[in-house]
């Protein structure tokens, strides 16, 4: 029996060996990428250069909001001080029981509409709309039965007026130029079809029309560690997917799409939690199998600034989601592994999302308990493992961290040496037990998630600091 339980243990060893090895190698080789990126941008100025006025899209703004009475003017406002010629602002409101509504249309003095909205993508119907016309750009409010996030962005997609929609969070904040920074692909290239920005936690945080006036790190430890864990995912890996058209991801909560193609590929999918990632790996699917020449890119100027949650809590049910939205989208696409049609998205951006992201929470868990099982059998070389761990955590950190300040330094933020000390002092607890927490949340999200796929889900938000 001892030689059975030896013999398991040495597999999983080396499967863990290998496996970690290869997370490693990939993170490094992204941030490398995604850092020599940034740098290279920075050396030619093009990260300060404006798009010139006579060359522009007109873009459709749609933001979907559910009990946001909190966030959602500071959203409006942010909008409205953007540095673009042609673009409207479209929000839905999807049945909120709080005064979401009322704070649209008392602020920004909206009356009541009769406008005629064509269904070309099926979403709930309307109760009401809005317009105001005392701003530099249109607002509309539409007030519409609860349907869930996807079908208030298939509802707002219905009401845009122009060929190019972008998705913003209403509890988002846009930098005055990330409008003309986002659209700066399409404009370089009539094949992309959808484009990608930044998004950064907001906490800590303060704009003055449109622009950055006063950046800290977030007081919280939590919303700290999620600064490291975005500049990790947005600068790194990002960046490097978009070297080869493997992006498989544009985050809800700043996105660019061509509306054409994304009616023609059936819209949002109410059905799915993680309604982003869907429709971007649909938008892989029809491309090809159509014969579509597409690029789906990243512009990495572009910031979107968003509140990261601050409590535990708030942080698992937002992970939660996250980690079902990603299990739906690749089961429901999963055509595309191992197909050569797809190319470098299945063989690179697919492998690395099921291994890496669908199956680490379970693969990290049961990792753990096997050394457990093992140092309990007395089979565990604990200074061995206690040296490749460290070891581990270790070149995450710095690899992180590496992230974190060529974000800030490319983009002229200023931190003060208290930041920077915070920023150091918790990357390894980052990288160790909040991993391994939202390891475990993420593990256990599909129990029972059908019964809830269409809930919004509720975080406690804070008033966006926008002057």
């Amino acid at each position: 029996m001892r030689d059975i339980f030896q013999t398991f243990f040495n597999f999983v060893g080396i499967f863990f060996v290998i496996y970690m090895i290869g997370y490693a190698s990939f993170l490094f080789l992204s941030v490398v990428v995604g850092s020599s990126t940034l740098y290279g941008l920075k050396r030619r100025n093009m990260l300060k250069n404006e798009l010139p006025s006579d060359y522009y899209i007109p873009v459709s703004v749609i933001v979907p909001a559910h009990n946001e009475a909190v966030t959602i003017e500071a959203t409006v406002r942010s909008l409205l001080a953007l540095q673009y010629k042609v673009y409207e602002i479209i929000v839905v409101d999807d049945g909120s029981t709080d005064t979401t509504a009322d704070v649209v249309r008392e602020h920004f003095h909206m009356r009541h509409v009769n406008r005629p909205i064509q269904r070309s993508l099926h979403c709930q119907p309307e109760e009401a709309v809005y317009e105001s016309r005392s701003f530099k750009v249109p607002i509309t409010l539409i007030c519409k039965r609860n349907g869930g996030k996807a079908d208030s962005l298939n509802m707002g997609i219905n009401a845009s007026r122009y060929p190019y929609f972008l998705c913003l969070d209403a509890d988002s904040v846009l930098q005055s130029d990330s409008l003309e920074k986002i659209v700066r692909p399409v404009l370089e290239d009539d094949r992309v079809v959808a484009v990608g920005g930044a998004v950064r936690p907001g906490n800590g945080a303060e704009l003055e029309n449109g622009r950055l006036i006063n950046y800290h790190m977030p007081r919280g430890l939590l919303a700290c560690m999620q600064v490291l864990e975005y500049d990790r995912s947005f600068l790194a890996a990002r960046i490097l997917f978009d070297k080869f058209n493997g992006s498989i991801i544009i985050s809800g909560a700043f996105g660019l799409f061509k509306k054409s193609v994304v009616v023609a590929a059936g819209g949002y999918d109410v059905t799915t939690m993680g309604e982003d990632m869907e429709l971007v790996v649909r938008l892989h699917a029809f491309c090809r199998e159509n014969g579509i020449p597409y690029r789906i890119r990243y512009a990495t100027d572009a910031i979107c600034w968003t509140q990261a949650p601050e409590k535990l809590r708030d942080l698992c049910r937002q992970r939660r989601r996250w980690h079902i939205g990603l299990f739906q989208s690749m089961t429901r696409h999963r055509a595309i592994l191992a197909n050569p049609r797809y190319g470098l998205v299945s063989v690179i951006s697919y492998t690395y999302f099921l291994l890496y992201e669908l199956f680490s929470p379970y693969i990290e868990v049961f990792g753990v308990l096997t050394m457990v099982l093992a140092s309990a059998l007395d089979f565990l070389n604990v200074p061995f493992m206690l040296l490749y761990m460290g070891i581990y955590v270790a070149e995450s950190s710095i690899l992180s961290l590496t992230a974190f300040f060529a974000r800030i330094h490319t983009i002229d933020l200023r931190l003060t040496a208290g930041d920077v000390l915070k920023a150091v002092g918790i990357c390894a607890v980052e990288v160790s037990c909040l991993r391994f927490i939202l390891a475990w949340v993420r593990m256990t999200a599909l129990i029972g998630y059908r019964k809830n796929r269409a809930r919004w889900g509720t975080i406690e938000r804070r008033e966006i600091q926008v002057r």
